[in-house]
């Protein structure tokens, strides 16, 4: 695990003064890291999950490897205006303002079982909007996967009623 972790580059001040920043690209860019944190993700899979669900955006790079890895659907979750079909929108607040994010309509079968993934958990407002609009959706999200954990910001406390699992916890 320690490789993962040294593979994470911190970068000060960015996007603003004050922020650490979690650069994934080296971890990334690295063909064994990278498929080690997939295989570690699939190992967390229920069996009765049919769908990769992932955030926008970096949640992409690891959703969409992780559920053709394990022969499951993918199911984008999309800022809003970016999607060109009927869609399913949830808008939530953040610390200054609001933002929506959107699936396509026809994203989930009544009670279909999913995997929701994305790159860094951090405050959970990101996450529990997520949980919201697929619930909406009609589906069930069954577990919770992150690559990385900022445990100071306590973001899991947003989502605490899901099951969560990160690999990395910083």
């Amino acid at each position: 695990m320690k490789e993962l972790y040294d593979a994470i580059r911190t970068i000060p001040d960015f996007p603003k003064r004050g922020v650490l920043f979690r650069d994934i690209t080296p971890l990334i860019k690295n063909n064994v890291l990278f498929s080690k944190s997939i295989e570690l993700f699939s190992k967390q899979v229920p069996p009765e999950v049919t769908k990769i669900v992932a955030i926008e955006s970096r949640g992409f790079i690891f959703g969409g490897a992780l559920a053709s890895k394990l022969n499951k659907g993918f199911v984008p979750i999309r800022k809003f205006g970016k999607l060109p079909c009927k869609t399913i929108k949830y808008t939530y607040s953040l610390e200054y303002g609001q933002d929506t994010i959107e699936i396509p309509a026809d994203a989930f079968e009544k009670n279909e079982k999913i995997v929701l993934i994305d790159d860094v958990l951090a405050t959970g407002g990101t996450a529990s909007a997520a949980c919201a609009l697929i619930e909406s959706a009609g589906a069930m999200v069954e577990k919770i996967l992150f690559l990385i954990e900022l445990k100071d910001l306590e973001g899991r406390e947003k989502i605490k009623k899901y099951d969560i699992y990160s690999i990395l916890i910083m």
